[in-house]
């Protein structure tokens, strides 16, 4: 198996990576449509579901992000106008939120969902491609670099504190870094340019935008791009996950 798992590609070309039909546990709701690439550390999971009908949901079990691909998908919540995600656009679930979803024809999504037994965010966050970009907390330290420093802006929308499960939208500048262990799960939707993902092995997966990609922490991967790049991300530090439990 790649470190990199490619969800979904924009071009309609097949992706290698193997899925299995389940869902997240027994209350899930997307359980009839939910297809899982990774199931691991930090009770993350990650994969893809096509969607065609209404769920009525009193309490989602968990927290998820979905962005959809194909199609769109329509969020309800009490108190507030319906939230319409369109494709590369996508929405967080906060942990114990009432809500309907409901599509007009079926959509494609791509999601990365975590359990959270104690959620202090609840409602519905909308992810979108023209962000409140401001410049990252966190550099990335030069002896990782083969290049120069990038310059990198986010917009973190949604941030369960106690899964440290954090959502948002990102940018950077063109950059090059070595082959390393992934120090967090990372879920990307690239919005913007491309990227060239470096394997152990010296094989390369190259993303394009439109397309989805799960990196489980610990997985050794590289990072080149060569323009401007922009993503959704989620990112969850699982040893935090846990003990947080």
């Amino acid at each position: 198996m790649t470190a990199t798992l490619v969800l979904y590609r924009a071009s309609g070309a097949p992706v290698s990576t193997v899925f299995r039909r389940a869902g997240l546990g027994g209350n899930d709701p997307f359980a009839p449509w939910r297809e899982i690439a990774w199931e691991g550390s930090g009770a993350m999971s990650a994969g893809r579901l096509r969607f065609d009908g209404t769920l009525d949901v009193a309490s989602f079990p968990h927290v998820e992000t979905l962005v959809v691909v194909e199609g769109e998908l329509t969020v309800e919540t009490t108190g507030a106008a319906p939230l319409v995600v369109q494709a590369s656009s996508g929405v967080v679930i906060g942990a114990g939120t009432a809500l309907r979803l409901a599509t007009s024809s079926s959509a494609l999504v791509v999601f990365c969902a975590a359990a959270c037994p104690q959620a202090a965010q609840t409602g519905v966050f909308p992810l979108q491609a023209k962000a409140n970009f401001k410049p990252s907390a966190n550099s990335l330290p030069k002896e990782i670099l083969l290049g120069p420093v990038p310059q990198c802006r986010s917009d973190n929308v949604f941030n369960e504190e106690s899964i440290k499960y954090l959502a948002g939208t990102w940018d950077s500048t063109p950059y090059h870094r070595i082959v390393r262990a992934h120090p967090v799960n990372e879920f990307m939707h690239i919005l913007d340019g491309g990227v060239r993902f470096a394997e152990p092995d010296g094989s390369v997966v190259s993303v394009a935008a439109g397309d989805a990609v799960f990196v489980p922490q610990g997985a050794a991967i590289g990072w080149e791009s060569s323009e401007r790049v922009a993503k959704f991300y989620v990112v969850q530090t699982a040893s935090a996950a846990i003990e947080g439990k």
